[in-house]
């Protein structure tokens, strides 16, 4: 499972890619002609910039119409430090988001409430790498405990042994040496 750092820098990177095409600012216009742009196809990740579009007057911070460096770094930034609300990474994975994979995305959200240590409602990278640890010490314990549960023929012996020298712990004084 990887970081939710992906997502940061894809919202960085389209912002700035955003930002340097229009000179008067990044305006909710100006995202929305972006994305229709032929010429960014290729260049442009629409999943982001969908996300710039849909959350514009979120990351306006001061109401003047344009989004500014400084109002995308500072929230990008207080969502790197918070973490992201399952709203955000639903909203994220159902427009296709890169910077994670997919089968990352169910994870995360299918193990939301638990990846939330804190129960603030959102996740951080610190919580994920927590989770992802915490959830393979648990598999490797589980993977122990399986092992011992089926595997009683060291404790009660082989029932499928047909050799004499099969033995258990258990039956070891009663064996005789007859070599």
């Amino acid at each position: 499972m990887t970081s939710l750092s992906g997502i940061y820098a894809g919202l960085n990177s389209t912002y700035a890619y955003l930002a340097s095409q229009y000179k008067d600012g990044l305006t909710l216009e100006n995202i929305a002609e972006a994305r229709t742009k032929t010429d960014n196809l290729n260049t442009l990740n629409q999943t982001f910039a969908s996300y710039l579009q849909t959350n514009f007057s979120a990351l306006d911070a001061d109401g003047d119409g344009v989004i500014s460096a400084a109002e995308a770094n500072n929230t990008i930034n207080q969502m790197s430090s918070s973490g992201l609300t399952k709203a955000q990474l639903t909203q994220l994975q159902a427009s296709g988001a890169s910077g994670i994979s997919s089968s990352d995305y169910s994870y995360i959200l299918e193990n939301f409430e638990s990846i939330d240590a804190n129960g603030d409602g959102r996740i951080t990278d610190a919580e994920i790498a927590a989770y992802k640890l915490k959830a393979a010490k648990m598999e490797k314990e589980d993977e122990m405990n399986n092992k011992f549960a089926t595997n009683m023929s060291t404790f009660y012996g082989d029932d499928s042994a047909s050799s004499a020298n099969s033995y258990s712990i258990l039956s070891y004084k009663y064996k005789t040496n007859k070599s």
